[in-house]
């Protein structure tokens, strides 16, 4: 598979998707090409810097980038404002302009994190992403969404900025543990339910190369799903109606994250219980056909649902789906399969019915 570019247009400018091999080297050139500024500031976790970073400030150095680093400590627990914070502060050290990017390299709390960041400092700066997880790639660093948590609930302090640049290296998913692997692929299976039909049958005859880390399957994936996401947001940027749609299995996976500190599952593994559980609530109420929600179960099911931890009830993520940003006044609101390929948005308040759907996923030792 040869490299490929994606354009998605915003209601202020279009961005350039590149997905390419070896691209984290044309990174500086690629930069050079959209900005003025001789300052950037590249950021990252401290497990994908030791990997990539030299890598990527060598490609950057190379077109005349004066580029300062900053590192924070991997995992979801970073993604907070003290967090922000300090980034703020690194900003300021690097002396950036309205011009200087942020450059986001790693998973999706990174780019959340940076893009938070790049969103506020000196009321905007231009922020490239640079993910290098399956989830982010597919996912999080397309269509502006940037956000921190809040020890209430996930993602509540954030904003829609979308970037000036996507640099996806399917290279780099050679280091990814295979468990990052399959959270990244809960989130390609949900753009097949959620909009695409034909993909979502692609996926049924080939995900056991997809688990298997098949590099051109992969690839096919990564596209199919950003393009996916393309439409979506494009259709609209700022979730007035239509890109709720993205939220298929957010609502009861953001709960769960929550629920457990953001320290015991990956965003996928939550996302992907979320999933099978809006399915079984489509069921619940009539929405979706017993054919349908078993195709989508039993795809679900090859990547594997993580058992929860021991003490968590469903009270506890029931409380925190009543804080989910997405609730409508008392309305707790959740994106439900009709179909592969078509959801509804339906409020669901039955505390005894989420009660014994959240249930089904916890541990009864």
């Amino acid at each position: 598979m040869t490299g490929q570019e994606i354009t998605v247009k915003t209601s202020g400018f279009s961005y350039r998707v590149i997905i390419e091999k070896s691209s984290l080297d044309n990174t500086g050139k690629a930069a050079r090409l959209l900005l003025p500024s001789s300052r950037a500031l590249l950021v990252s976790d401290e497990n994908v810097y030791s990997l990539y970073g030299d890598r990527v400030l060598k490609a950057l150095e190379t077109e005349k980038w004066q580029v300062s680093s900053w590192q924070v400590q991997p995992g979801e627990q970073a993604k907070t404002m003290a967090s922000a914070s300090r980034l703020y502060d690194a900003a300021v050290d690097a002396e950036l302009d309205r011009n200087s990017p942020i450059i986001a390299l790693g998973g999706g709390v990174i780019g959340d994190l940076a893009g938070f960041v790049a969103s506020t400092y000196l009321r905007g700066v231009p922020l490239i992403m640079i993910p290098t997880s399956l989830l982010a790639q597919v996912d999080s660093s397309v269509g502006g969404k940037v956000a921190v948590n809040h020890p209430r609930g996930k993602n509540l302090i954030g904003s829609i900025y979308p970037p000036r640049l996507v640099i996806i290296d399917p290279d780099v998913l050679e280091t990814l543990p295979r468990r990052e692997l399959y959270a990244g692929l809960a989130e390609v299976i949900k753009y097949g339910i959620i909009e695409n039909e034909d993909f979502f049958y692609w996926m049924e005859k080939n995900f056991n190369k997809l688990l298997n880390g098949d590099r051109a399957s992969l690839e096919k994936a990564i596209a199919e799903s950003v393009r996916a996401k393309a439409r979506v947001v494009q259709a609209d940027e700022y979730e007035n109606d239509y890109r709720r749609v993205l939220n298929f299995g957010h609502t009861i996976g953001h709960a769960l994250e929550a629920a457990t500190n953001y320290s015991y599952y990956l965003h996928g593994e939550a996302v992907l219980i979320g999933m099978e559980a809006a399915v079984k609530l489509a069921l619940h109420k009539g929405l979706i056909e017993n054919i349908e929600a078993e195709r989508i179960i039993a795809l679900l099911s090859k990547i594997g649902f993580k058992k929860a931890p021991a003490g968590l009830t469903s009270e506890m993520v029931i409380d925190k789906l009543r804080q989910d940003k997405k609730r409508s006044q008392s309305d707790l609101i959740f994106i439900l399969p009709a179909k592969i390929g078509k959801t509804l948005v339906e409020p669901v308040n039955e505390q005894k019915l989420l009660g014994d759907v959240i249930g089904q996923y916890l541990s009864q030792s």
